[in-house]
């Protein structure tokens, strides 16, 4: 395959980190070098990105609001035989995310698009989910309201396998409700802040789950339907041993409840009453 350098009419669709710098490929790195332009979601997000690996290439926005009338520009960069590189501010670009038209209008200009896999929380939270990994459906963000979103969520509630949503902080409480609603009382899986700092795992069952921390994105996992291979159940005995071993290391009742409930894929509710059994 054409390495950079020599590549011609190429769009690099590159990955940058959902959170932690670490993430950035070697590969991503130079292919962002050597490009001659990047295309990104916000100048200002990447500029960051790119003075922390000192990468001097000219930038350019391309957005939501501005994606059609800059895709001619694009279009005859890539016609000068220019190499380019397309970012989103986190993650893989596309997923969630502009660049979807500029996409195809590259192909059907005959630019050859090449992708630089890496981050993304769509495929982070689903693997340490613990739920089933095939078949699954990523949703994306769901419509706000109205028709469009219960159209949504009826479609959502007829597919067999797993699935995965992003969220907004300020929406998650509506969403969680709305998913219940169509669902039912599978068990979910609320991933917050995905590789930074304040990274936390919430599982439980919807309808239960509570968002302790009401700041930043989430990526929502839900189980498939009941028909789905069971998960394993703790034996009453395995629980009772394990709360009794917390409890006397000098955790509260709440704080083992919290353990548990991850632990052994349960609800709060069930693990806090599971443990106040055990103390009977």
């Amino acid at each position: 395959m054409a390495t950079v350098g020599e590549a011609r009419g190429v769009v690099y669709v590159v990955a940058t980190p959902i959170g932690n710098l670490e993430d950035l490929s070697p590969r991503a790195v130079r292919v962002l070098r050597e490009v001659e332009l990047i295309a990104c979601e916000d100048t200002r997000h990447t500029a960051v990105l790119c003075q922390r690996f000192e990468i001097a290439t000219q930038r350019v926005s391309l957005h939501a609001h501005n994606e059609a009338r800059r895709i001619p520009e694009l279009l005859a960069r890539l016609a000068a035989g220019a190499s380019l590189a397309l970012v989103s501010d986190a993650g893989t670009p596309l997923v969630s995310d502009p660049g979807e038209r500029f996409v195809r209008a590259a192909l059907e200009a005959g630019a050859e698009v090449t992708p630089v896999p890496g981050p993304s929380a769509l495929l982070a939270a689903l693997v340490a989910s613990g739920f089933a990994t095939r078949p699954f459906a990523f949703a994306g963000f769901l419509p706000r309201k109205g028709a469009e979103r219960a159209r949504e969520l009826e479609s959502l509630a007829r597919f067999p396998g797993t699935l995965v949503l992003y969220e907004a902080p300020n929406r998650a409480a509506k969403t969680l409700t709305d998913l219940r609603a169509a669902l039912g009382p599978r068990r979910a899986v609320l991933a917050r802040e995905l590789t930074k700092r304040h990274e936390t795992w919430t599982r439980g069952v919807l309808g239960e789950l509570e968002l302790d921390d009401p700041r930043g994105e989430l990526t929502i996992v839900v189980e498939g339907p009941s028909d789905s291979p069971p998960a394993d159940v703790p034996e009453p005995a395995d629980f009772a041993a394990e709360a009794a071993r917390l409890l006397a290391d000098g955790r509260s009742t709440r704080d083992t409840a919290r353990e548990l409930a991850a632990r052994f894929g349960l609800s709060r509710r069930e693990a806090y009453a599971r443990v106040l059994a055990s103390l009977e």
